[in-house]
């Protein structure tokens, strides 16, 4: 459905928006070649379609202190709801997304911690939960996503 909410120049302010956010109309406007008025109009358009739902901002964890990303693999009991999988984890201030999973893990948990004291504190609070049957963490070693630039550290 969504591929009949938009067009090749729909797709093309998206992905210069998820670039940069702030960019200004015109500037995208002269990318897409259209005016700043067409630009607003595909941009309003694209909000009251539900296809942009937000806008955000990209922080540098590792200065405010939480430079450690890991990924943590959860099973549990076989009669655990799957809002109940999702509950385990987003109270904890290090969880920054949890994907539940259809198949062996059960759900995926993406942390953010301080250090490796912090990590091993984290884990043992998941491990608690009483539904919780199983963990496997992987420790995140460099990271991409789409509209950041490659490498990201500076190294090749």
């Amino acid at each position: 459905m969504a591929d009949q909410l938009i067009d090749e120049t729909d797709r093309e302010i998206l992905e210069l928006l998820r670039e940069d956010a702030r960019r200004t109309l015109g500037d995208i406007g002269a990318r897409v070649t259209l005016s700043t008025a067409a630009v607003k109009r595909r941009i309003d358009r694209m909000q009251e379609n539900g296809v942009i739902v937000g806008y955000t901002v990209q922080i540098d964890h590792a200065k405010l202190g939480w430079a450690i990303e890991a990924f943590t693999e959860l099973r549990f009991t076989g009669t655990t709801k799957v809002g109940e999988i999702v509950r385990t984890t987003t109270r904890m201030p290090e969880a920054q997304a949890v994907f539940t999973i259809a198949g062996d893990p059960d759900a995926l948990v993406w942390l953010r911690v301080r250090d490796m004291g912090h990590l091993q504190r984290t884990i043992d609070e998941i491990r608690r939960h009483h539904q919780v049957t199983g963990t496997k963490t992987l420790m995140v070693l460099d990271s991409w996503t789409r509209g950041q630039q490659w490498p990201h550290n500076g190294d090749e």
